[in-house]
């Protein structure tokens, strides 16, 4: 007889529920956030298993590849569908989340997430390390600007080479004032020079791979931009159709439908987030006046012309998401003068 399992996984311990399949929980038991405490817990009853449930979340990654290597048929489902199951239940605990992710792997109403390879998880770590550098620069250069602001002195906008000497200026002006800006100034110009360093790691990595120096021949599309494309996407196979991008990445309408009632809103935002910023960057720089012309800039004045400047930031950020996966799936560069098949 075939089990399901359920692993309810905090960072400490996880639950574990094992279910037949007529619905009954035959074992259940805690163990240690570890995979070769969860694999000796299973291997110890003997027990075939169909299917070994677990939630996405942070250490997923590493549960799941551990779990898949030891030969369990390891499946990572996603939080939103399952969190519809768990909150109806009448006592909400870790041991009745295992159970009723268990449930879901009995009957099938899951669905499975990807889980990245280890190279994609290392890429997408580094920058994640640089987009907290980046947002720890901003807090600081904002905090000193609201500080000086309080003694009268407005820094000069649209100039952030000459930020630091600005602000040095004005503490060897007000020696008191140094006792507050100077430590954020300092704190500052500290992450600057780990933000550099991160910048060139970013490009070094960037430049050596074969994918990311494709996916820069396309226009508006950076080294930065190619690296958060890759991770995001990670295998591209496993999408059947280019068009599936643009939804997988949350840049498609949202759409309400009930009987009479048929309503079109905003894009869903779903998806990774990083991706869907540094697609619309790419859009926004594409549709500049100055950009490389190409027929995509084309296309792009031609959807502004009937619906706006906004929307056709967003509708030229999709398809450049769905002509950056055709690229990377057929092997070719991006072709400036003539339409990709799409």
């Amino acid at each position: 007889m075939p089990y399901f399992v359920g692993l309810d996984a905090s960072k400490k311990t996880t639950h574990i529920c094992v279910m037949d399949r007529k619905g009954d929980v035959v074992r259940t038991g805690v163990v240690a956030s570890e995979v070769n405490a969860i694999v000796g817990f299973l291997r110890g009853d003997g027990h075939r298993y169909a299917k070994v449930g677990m939630e996405s979340w942070t250490m997923a990654a590493l549960l799941y590849q551990g779990l898949a290597k030891a030969g369990l048929p390891v499946i990572c489902i996603d939080v939103r569908r399952a969190h519809g199951v768990m909150k109806a239940q009448r006592n909400k605990t870790d041991k009745n989340d295992a159970q009723a992710i268990a449930e879901l792997m009995r009957v099938g109403a899951y669905r499975a997430v990807h889980i990245k390879s280890v190279e994609n998880l290392h890429i997408r770590a580094l920058l994640t390390a640089r987009s907290t550098l980046v947002s720890k620069i901003r807090d600081l250069g904002n905090s000193i600007h609201g500080v000086l602001l309080g003694y009268g002195y407005k820094l000069a906008k649209g100039q952030p080479a000459g930020f630091d000497r600005s602000v040095k200026g004005f503490i060897d002006a007000n020696p008191k004032v140094a006792e507050t800006i100077g430590p954020l100034l300092r704190a500052r110009q500290a992450l600057q020079v780990e933000k550099r360093l991160l910048d060139e790691k970013v490009r070094a990595e960037g430049n050596a791979d074969p994918t990311c120096r494709r996916l820069m021949t396309a226009p508006g599309v950076g080294v930065l931009t190619a690296m958060i494309f890759k991770s995001a996407i990670d295998e591209p196979l496993r999408f059947a159709k280019s068009r599936s991008i643009g939804a997988h990445l949350g840049l498609t309408p949202k759409r309400r439908q009930s009987g009479e009632t048929s309503y079109q809103g905003r894009i869903t935002k779903w998806g990774d987030r990083p991706a869907r910023a540094a697609l619309y960057l790419a859009a926004r720089s594409l549709c500049a006046p100055r950009a490389r012309r190409s027929w995509l800039t084309e296309w792009a004045e031609e959807v502004r012309a009937r619906r706006g400047y906004r929307r056709s930031i967003v509708a030229v950020a999709r398809r450049l998401a769905v002509i950056l996966h055709r690229m990377w799936v057929s092997e070719t560069d991006f072709q400036w003068s003539t339409p990709a098949s799409i």
